[in-house]
């Protein structure tokens, strides 16, 4: 809600959404998987799911309106339970239910480095095949993970091309979108 206000307030029409409006987001449960020893096992969580579907009719008719939805990610069960989900996740899914042209993802850091201390390793651009490779690997690790996943699943689902940059800079968008060298780094086909 706070999004919207801010948002509304600067002059752009936004309406908040939640994944269960209308079924917006429909998902199911998600299971972690942990590792006890060499056993790897799948746990129960919670509350945490997994989007199935985007029923993207909803979305279509409010940019048909010239309104920006603001989507919160909670997905809606078989049987109506709340869903909690990774909001990059939902993101990626999104983009490519909608087939976007371009999904950008904000972070508080530059992009995906090979080596995150050494500044030179900095890559403005990941083919997607590098991306898998370079998580089994380790290179990308951590909250990077979720963040290029979202970025393969959403060209996988037919977004032309995914962004990862840092959001803490002024104009950061613009200068990802708009300049020949970009900011951040694109995640391609």
């Amino acid at each position: 809600s706070e999004i919207v206000n801010l948002l509304n307030h600067r002059g752009v029409r936004a309406v908040g959404l939640s994944g269960k409006d209308a079924n917006l987001i429909c998902a199911q449960k998600k299971l972690a998987t942990v590792y006890e020893g060499d056993e790897k096992k799948k746990v129960d969580i919670g509350y945490v799911g997994a989007v199935q579907k985007v029923n993207v009719a909803l979305i279509e008719d409010l940019l048909d309106q010239d309104y920006v939805p603001v989507i919160a990610p909670i997905g809606v069960g078989a049987n109506g339970e709340s869903y909690n989900i990774n909001a990059d996740y939902v993101a990626a899914e999104i983009a490519g239910a909608l087939h976007a042209e371009k999904l950008l993802l904000l972070t508080d850091v530059e992009g995906i480095y090979k080596d995150f201390s050494d500044k030179s390793s900095f890559l403005s651009t990941l083919h997607m095949q590098e991306a898998r490779d370079y998580i089994k690997l380790g290179v990308i690790q951590g909250g990077m993970i979720p963040k290029v996943e979202a970025c393969l699943t959403s060209l996988e689902k037919g977004t032309g091309k995914t962004h990862i940059i840092d959001g803490r800079l002024d104009h950061s968008i613009i200068l990802e979108i708009f300049t020949s060298q970009g900011i951040g780094t694109q995640v391609v086909r």
